[in-house]
């Protein structure tokens, strides 16, 4: 059996549909339709069922899942650690990090990085999901939750301070209880984050008028004027649209987090990110 057939069939198996595979596999959806279709027919068996909620797998297609996963364990294990023995420090550096982080706090390393390494190419993945390193969706990572998947090297960089922001421009504090502010939040799917508690907590009076998963969006709405807004000061302190405002108990702040899996900690690029992010972000 051809191995990229195996990965569609992977595919389809955990998204539950052909266009669903599709973009998991970053391929075009009569594509997935062919692979699937010489697979059974190589095999001479129907791997999946449709239904009304998508394709499941008929019991030929369990039989194989586990099997098929296991190939691809092994091939990943290979492939990573293929790369963690690249003794270069040359070639793509694929970094996940939220959007605010890679500009406002590994901006400076970056250029610093690829000043020291020419050949090295950063290529920053920006957004909140929480990538699998396992399966190389990215070489490194940096979030605010530690990681907890098996065979992660991780360390605890530094602690971030939050502020309370407003516009620049706005000439009225905001009322103490929040009577006629507006609140810019994270959306529904971070509304358990601290600083969302906080800020809630610390004006009940007022009401959402703006919700993103982006801070940079968030620090773009607050500096139009729509609202306040809880910020990484490395984010908002940089802004000169924005003013902070001084509060006598702060924010809570969040730890940043750097991970990779340990089968690429040999690999050059990833070192020299790494040692340079240690010496110059604390």
């Amino acid at each position: 059996m051809d191995w990229n057939d195996l990965r569609v069939f992977l595919a389809i198996a955990r998204a539950g549909s052909l266009g669903a595979a599709a973009k998991l596999l970053g391929v075009s959806h009569p594509t997935v339709g062919r692979r699937l279709h010489v697979l059974e027919q190589a095999s001479g068996q129907v791997f999946f069922r449709r239904t009304a909620s998508g394709l499941v797998l008929t019991a030929s297609g369990e039989r194989i899942f586990e099997l098929a996963e296991a190939m691809e364990r092994n091939a990943l294990t290979i492939e990573r650690r293929l790369a963690g023995d690249d003794d270069q420090a040359e070639g793509l550096l694929r970094i996940a990090s939220a959007d605010w982080f890679a500009s406002y706090v590994l901006g400076p390393v970056l250029a610093e990085l690829v000043r020291r390494h020419p050949l090295i190419v950063p290529e920053i993945i920006a957004g909140h999901r929480l990538f699998d390193l396992t399966r190389r969706e990215a070489d490194i990572a940096f979030r605010i939750i530690p990681f907890t998947e098996p065979d992660i090297v991780q360390k605890r960089l530094c602690t971030l301070p939050y502020g309370l922001y407003i516009a620049a421009g706005a000439s009225v504090e905001p009322h103490a209880q929040g009577e006629g502010v507006g609140l810019i939040l994270m959306n529904t799917a971070q509304a358990h984050y601290p600083d969302v508690t906080w800020l809630q907590e610390r004006y009940p009076a007022a009401r959402t008028v703006f919700t993103s998963s982006s801070r940079t969006v968030q620090a773009r709405m607050c500096a139009l004027g729509l609202g306040i807004a809880v910020l990484p000061r490395a984010l908002g302190d940089q802004l000169p649209a924005l003013r902070r405002v001084e509060v006598e108990q702060a924010p809570p702040g969040r730890d940043i987090w750097m991970g990779y899996h340990q089968d690429m900690r040999h690999m050059d690029r990833l070192r020299a990110l790494a040692d340079l992010v240690a010496e110059m972000i604390d």
